[in-house]
């Protein structure tokens, strides 16, 4: 009896405690848009980042963040927290929009090769929704086409059955297809590595020693991909296949 209400007692701690950091990040929150309101972008900047630090994230924050590190013209971390959120929330027209616009502002404008129309068209699949809703859009198919095979289980007629047949191919495809994409999302997610550079100006070196030649010289806003890291130093590759040594402080994971 002891035992279980400690295990009650603990259960309610534990949702007292969730409760009252909800509320306190939703206060935090709104504090930081009171400041932006109030063109304190500083202050809204603290607000904001306290937040992050204590692990919270969600698309209105890291929206809110690249407007108030836009208005004080940090373009790098703009740049950073705008791809946060759209990482969160690939669909939203407002992230979106204001992604490609800061884009424009930077300085780097690394040129490549136009991608096929349907490599086009698989990675624009891939970013219709984020891992999240990828994974909630499949199990919505699954249930779907467990919901057909109890119709075509109770189904009395030919013609119901024959449309169930058709229904559930077409839902097995469909789930194939969500599956792959999510399994391809989930595999980016873990082992490819996104960032920006936040730095004015950072000289990438040929090899991870400040005495090593320079290997290019990129501005802040630049998004980059990191291949590998050694100690203060990580090895990043530009779009056109260049590649090169910057120290920790020049960028930022997405």
């Amino acid at each position: 009896m002891l035992k279980t209400n400690c295990i009650y007692i603990i259960l309610a701690v534990v949702i007292l405690s969730s409760s009252m950091w909800a509320e306190s990040a939703e206060a935090m929150l709104k504090r930081g848009n009171e400041f932006y309101i109030e063109k304190d972008y500083n202050k809204a900047i603290e607000a904001y980042e306290n937040l992050t630090e204590q692990g919270y994230e969600s698309p209105e924050l890291f929206y809110n963040l690249g407007n108030s590190y836009f208005r004080i013209g940090k373009l790098g971390y703009a740049v950073l927290y705008y791809e946060k959120a759209h990482k969160l929330a690939p669909s939203d027209e407002d992230i979106n929009h204001n992604l490609a616009f800061v884009n424009l502002q930077t300085v780097d404008k690394i040129e490549t090769l136009p991608p096929f129309f349907l490599f086009e068209w698989w990675e624009n699949l891939l970013a219709l929704f984020s891992v999240t809703g990828w994974t909630i859009f499949t199990y919505i198919i699954y249930v779907l086409l467990l919901g057909i095979v109890v119709l075509y289980t109770f189904a009395s007629g030919s013609f119901i059955q024959r449309l169930t047949v058709y229904g559930g191919l077409f839902t097995v495809l469909l789930l194939a297809l969500s599956i792959t994409i999510l399994a391809v999302n989930v595999n980016r997610e873990n082992n490819v590595k996104k960032a920006v550079v936040v730095e004015q100006t950072a000289t990438a070196k040929l090899s991870p020693d400040n005495k090593s030649n320079d290997a290019f010289i990129i501005h802040e806003g630049l998004k980059v991909t990191v291949e590998d890291h050694l100690s203060n130093w990580i090895k990043v590759r530009l779009e056109d296949g260049k590649i090169g040594w910057l120290t920790n402080d020049n960028i930022r994971i997405i």
